[in-house]
């Protein structure tokens, strides 16, 4: 059947669809016998063309595809949804080992399927999904396209309108792939927001099923052949959901080219600008006539800030004589570039650029009137005394929806604007944006995956934030991120200067600068490891720019100090300012050039009068406010703003549950209580499990959880640290930790005790460095991290006379490791491949020999099978994952199979037998709200 038959049956089928029996009857009369009896066989299927959801109209000869069915070299892993011509499956490319989308066609669409596969593939544009692949197999034709993740422009317009900046950016972008498939003479005659993908590189055109090339003559149905039923709008089979975004000229049968993209583009954008859809109607006649003769209301009344520049573009677009409408999609994109570039201009700039020689006389006369006023004022203000202005305070309460909130925000530098990292409803980590005079907070497209590093740009625009091991950058109004360097250590903390130098710091790393534009980051610090330095992080620019604050991490203790970009590395001043305190924040003074430095010590927010010129301290440090502050890791939970505005967060105890699971992620049972407990380690007979508790403002003590819940101390002494994890013998009988007293500067040292309490306890290792006990094998042999010039795996043989050595130590960060169940293998993690993969070695005394990286997209948290002959661990998109290893001279890994999404935490253990899986599971709390204090500076004691 050639290609103008089939549009025939199309349009056919469309208007029968949705007729009444004795219509419908009438209309196919008409028609040609073989369109007539290829309608009257859908029909009885009673599918649609552009949304058919079933598998089961399929054809006998079909299969249903199930996770692991093969098409080619591509293996099915999860249905993602309906597509125009079929479903879509995410799928392995098993040759080039990569995620794609599989677009499964149905038989009896295999030329329009074909069709579609052309266009796609004359096709070659950032904004348009790509066309990896055209397959049959097993009766089935199949298209293999680029895997997106994101959200459908529909999705989002769920929750209201977008952002004017959104709407402009991703307008540019669809219009931008409108032209580049109108040039190659193909009509897409099918957009709308279920065709639009919004992902983390921007907004993506798909399905271009009913695309029209523009050498073939459409065949015309008149629009007396219509549909005139009044059922409901959302009747099942039917075309409304494309029937909204049609063009007049569609609608009556007459010839589409790219003016009709044009309209539809129109009420696209006009529904992302105001969050209602342009043409709405209770049947399909009201809709048909809305759009045939109806101009939708105006956009400023239902979004009164609408530019009339973008009203009269829609407009535009929306003419309904083909010849009235803006004549192609460059001009679209021209026209909302320049509302995009004057939007951002301040308001007083445009309109002085424009009114300056009408508004002269007036700025004279308002001037004259004005120092009147003023004169008047100042005498008025002699004889009265005006009180200061007093700070006002709100709370900001966290959403029920969003969990896993890290306790990381940061206010923007105009102080209108809260930024913060959490997982919403759909279980994906973005940056989440609270305006300050708003009740509403949304997630900021392009940012999944996101850390908890946030740092605004000077101007409030744009934030730098860290994702799957890179710095990347994005503009708060929307848009896609742009990587600006790849993070070889996990960012903390980072500042953004006016020059356009953003400087971070990172774990076991100094700080770094990189231009906000992109390129290498360069250290501008040293980590003193020979003077006990293990970090720099959390720098604050000065307003000079050229010279910081920073922290340096020494051991467990900190302290200020101050750096400057002019120096070299090896050769800053770095003189520490104070020692004991978190989180530097220099604040200008009001009509001084001096300011205050802000830090917290304990859970006091202090001030401290500073000379940022001569970079010296005045007076002694007080309390800036009377709230306690929070701390998460080594960054206090504050924020201030240029205007006035400070944020913070009281403390909180996080709790935490122990939760079993089973291999489909269904919850068995639960753990004795929530808790504050911040690590967990299980036995080897999964009786039993190690737990550190970390209460408020307390040291942290050790202690035994039965499976029962039975909660027994095994170290509780304030004066001594004990650090988070643990080691147990093979045999069960007794456990290594680490511990380090008040008198150590925060160093540690390894300590071996029996854990039914017989026996004394003794020490392995006297402190001398950050240790964390990581695994004990077999043989008597002890893995276990230092913290040296990085995250350091060591050894240390459970022998007398005891001696440690390094396994792994430089550059990258070596953690999370665990010897197999014989002893005779090592799995780790590292970043030395810029991203965080899981490692298998081979293991003997003083060496780590043959194997290498197993985990093909990155992950964490490695766990050894009980019989030693799988691996599980954690993706980097915290899904569980199982992989066979065969071990032997090397190491040969299987392709991992997901299990279940896992909670997200680094403590968790398989039961020995593999059937359960006990996490560490973060419980969501909202009793700790930010508090916003407006105008803080006038509440400081003199």
């Amino acid at each position: 059947m050639d290609a103008e038959r089939w549009e025939q049956i199309e349009k056919l089928y469309h208007a029968a669809a949705a007729c009444e029996a004795g219509e419908r009857a009438r209309l196919l009369e008409q028609a040609d016998p073989e369109v007539k009896r290829e309608v009257e066989r859908m029909l009885a299927q009673d599918g649609s063309l552009l949304d058919r959801p079933a598998w089961d109209a399929m054809p006998d000869t079909v299969t249903v595809p199930i996770a692991g069915q093969r098409f080619g070299r591509y293996e099915v892993e999860a249905r993602l949804g309906a597509g125009g011509m079929g479903e879509v499956f995410r799928a392995r490319d098993t040759r080039l080992n990569r995620t794609v989308a599989l677009k499964i066609s149905k038989t009896q669409f295999s030329e329009r399927f074909e069709r579609e596969a052309r266009a796609i593939a004359a096709l070659n544009h950032p904004n348009i999904c790509q066309l990896h692949d055209v397959g049959h197999h097993g009766g089935v034709d199949f298209l293999v396209m680029e895997y997106l993740e994101g959200e459908t422009l529909s999705s989002r317009l769920k929750k209201g309108a977008l952002p004017l900046e959104q709407t402009l950016e991703y307008g540019m972008q669809i219009a931008d792939a409108l032209e580049k498939a109108h040039r190659k003479g193909i009509t897409h005659r099918d957009l709308k927001p279920g065709n639009i993908m919004l992902t983390k590189s921007g907004a993506k055109l798909l399905d271009f099923g009913l695309a029209k090339w523009k050498h073939r003559a459409a065949p015309e149905i008149s629009l007396s052949q219509l549909p005139t039923e009044t059922a409901p709008i959302t009747a099942r089979g039917t075309i409304l959901g494309t029937l909204q975004y049609m063009s007049p000229e569609q609608l009556e049968g007459k010839e589409a080219d790219a003016r009709t993209d044009i309209f539809t583009f129109g009420a696209v954008l006009y529904e992302m600008a105001t969050g209602k859809k342009a043409f709405e109607g209770q049947s399909q006649a009201s809709l048909i006539a809305k759009i045939l003769e109806s101009n939708p209301a105006p956009m400023r009344s239902l979004q009164p800030m609408t530019p009339a520049a973008l009203e009269r573009l829609v407009k535009g677009c929306l003419a309904k004589d083909p010849d009235q409408r803006l004549q192609s999609a460059q001009d679209v994109k021209l026209e909302l570039g320049w509302i995009r570039d004057e939007n951002a201009e301040p308001v007083e700039s445009r309109k002085a650029a424009s009114d300056w020689r009408t508004a002269l006389p007036w700025l004279l006369f308002a001037a004259t009137a004005l120092g009147l006023v003023a004169f008047a004022w100042l005498r008025e203000a002699g004889t009265r005394n005006t009180p200061d202005a007093e700070p006002v305070r709100f709370e900001i309460p966290l959403s029920a929806e969003l969990t896993q909130f890290t306790g990381a925000f940061a206010l923007s530098p105009d102080g209108r604007k809260l930024a913060f990292p959490a997982v919403g409803p759909d279980g994906t980590p973005r940056i989440w944006i609270r305006d300050l005079n708003s009740l509403e907070m949304h997630a900021l497209a392009g940012t999944d995956s996101a850390g908890s590093l946030l740092i605004w740009s000077p101007d409030s625009r744009s934030i730098a934030f860290d994702s799957g091991g890179k710095l990347e950058r994005i503009n708060i109004s929307g848009g896609f991120a742009k990587t600006l360097c790849n993070l070889d250590k996990v960012a903390y903390g980072g500042s953004w200067n006016k020059d356009a130098v953003i400087l971070f710091g990172g774990v076991g790393a100094p700080l770094k600068r990189v231009w906000a534009d992109g390129g290498d980051p360069v250290a501008v610090t040293v980590v003193d490891t020979a003077h006990g330095d293990v970090a720099h992080i959390n720098p604050r620019f000065l307003p000079d720019g050229r010279h910081f604050l920073y922290m340096r991490i020494t051991g467990l203790s900190t302290d200020f100090s101050v750096g400057s970009l002019d120096a070299k590395p090896g050769e800053q001043d770095a003189r520490r300012l104070i020692n004991g305190a978190f989180s530097p924040t220099y604040v200008p003074s009001p009509g001084s050039d001096s300011g205050r430095l802000l830090f917290v010590r304990g859970t006091a927010l202090m001030e401290q009068e500073f000379d940022a010129g001569r970079l010296a301290l005045a007076g002694d440090p007080v309390r800036a406010m009377d709230a306690p502050v929070g701390l998460t890791g080594y960054t206090a939970l504050y924020s201030t703003a240029d205007n006035g505005t400070l944020i913070y967060r009281a403390p909180a105890n996080p709790q935490t549950q122990l939760i079993w699971f089973d291999e489909t992620g269904k919850l068995v049972n639960t753990v004795g209580a929530p808790g504050p407990y911040d690590s967990m380690v299980l036995s080897p007979d999964a009786t039993q499990a190690i737990v550190t508790k970390q209460e408020l403002s307390a040291a942290r003590s050790v202690w035994s959880i039965g499976m029962t819940g039975k909660t027994t101390p095994l170290e509780n002494d304030p004066a001594t640290y004990y650090g988070p994890g643990a080691a147990w013998s093979p045999d069960g009988r007794e456990i290594v930790y680490g511990m380090g007293h008040s008198g150590d500067g925060g160093l540690a040292n390894l300590w071996e005790r029996p854990i039914d309490g017989s026996g004394e306890g003794k020490e392995l290792l006297r402190p001398g460095q950050v240790r964390f006990p990581l695994s004990w094998s077999p043989e008597g042999f002890l893995l276990f991290n230092a913290i040296g010039k990085g995250r350091e795996l060591w050894e240390l043989p459970l022998k007398a006379p005891a001696s440690a050595a390094p396994l792994l130590q430089g550059g990258p960060m070596y953690a999370d490791a665990h010897f197999s169940p014989d002893g005779h293998w090592v799995t780790y993690i590292s970043n030395e491949s810029s991203r965080f993969d899981v490692y298998v070695r081979s293991f003997s005394e003083g060496h780590l020999g043959a194997g290498g990286r197993v985990s093909p997209d990155g992950g964490i948290n490695p766990r050894w099978s009980g019989d030693g002959k799988q691996l599980y661990y954690v993706g980097l998109d915290y899904k569980l994952m199982k992989m066979r290893l065969t071990l032997g001279a090397g190491v040969q890994a299987a392709a991992p199979a997901e299990l279940f999404p896992a909670p997200h935490t680094f403590w968790w253990a398989p039961s020995p037998d593999g059937k359960r899986f006990l996490f560490l599971a973060p419980q969501q709390q909202h009793d700790t709200p930010i508090t916003v204090v407006l105008n803080w500076q006038a509440g400081l004691k003199r």
